[in-house]
């Protein structure tokens, strides 16, 4: 077992999670406005990046720029990990390798706790070119993605730097949607923010940080 075999129906059952009414979870957050760095980086880079349509395309040319663009908002006193592996609890099935994570640490060499925020930047090929079906495969990263956040859950507490909220997002980089994880209660917001609306995201991922979501 491993963070990218577990369905949200999987991870619900073996965790005893419980999934709380939907909402509209953080569409009260405020907008971050965008650098004009970042807003270029993104004219250029979204369009190709969708033509391709991998999933190292689009976490290379859109996840990423939007993450190191929330580490400069924060002056550097956030980290920000990339495809690093995170094995946390074998017997539970809490291994391997995300995608994106982001520490409250300043420390960029190794992972410090608490990690705060998993993003999950999966894309299925057989889902290419259409909208509709990009949403579908943010449905289907909620169950690894979810494992991720119960992982880092554990990961803080062992540390000693436990945290009341872990949030996620899994994106197909043009599509964006966030979870809130407290204990074992999970929030999954109905929202789903294009990444034409950056200024939006940025915020919700502000808020992350801050833990004020």
């Amino acid at each position: 077992m491993a963070y990218s075999n577990f369905t949200l129906d999987l991870v619900k059952t073996e965790f005893q999670i419980e999934i709380v009414e939907p909402t509209n979870l953080f569409s009260h957050i405020a907008p971050v406005a965008p650098s004009a760095h970042l807003t270029a980086e993104l004219a250029r880079n979204v369009p190709v990046a969708l033509a391709i349509g991998t999933e190292k395309a689009k976490s290379e040319m859109i996840v990423g720029d939007v993450l190191l663009e929330l580490r400069e908002h924060f002056n550097r006193h956030i980290s920000l990990f990339s495809g690093i592996d995170f094995s946390v609890d074998a017997e539970k099935g809490l291994t391997g390798v995300c995608d994106f994570l982001i520490s409250l640490s300043p420390v960029p060499f190794v992972l410090e706790a608490p990690i705060i925020v998993l993003v999950e930047a999966g894309f299925n090929s057989k889902f290419q070119l259409a909208s509709c079906a990009e949403r579908d495969a943010l449905l289907e990263g909620l169950g690894q993605c979810v494992a991720e956040m119960l992982a880092a859950q554990q990961f803080n507490a062992a540390k000693g730097n436990d945290i009341p909220c872990v949030y996620g997002a899994t994106t197909t980089g043009a599509d964006w949607r966030f979870l809130k994880l407290e204990e074992r209660r999970l929030h999954i917001d109905m929202d789903v923010y294009r990444i034409a609306q950056c200024d939006k995201i940025l915020g919700i991922l502000s808020s992350m940080v801050k833990q004020k979501a």
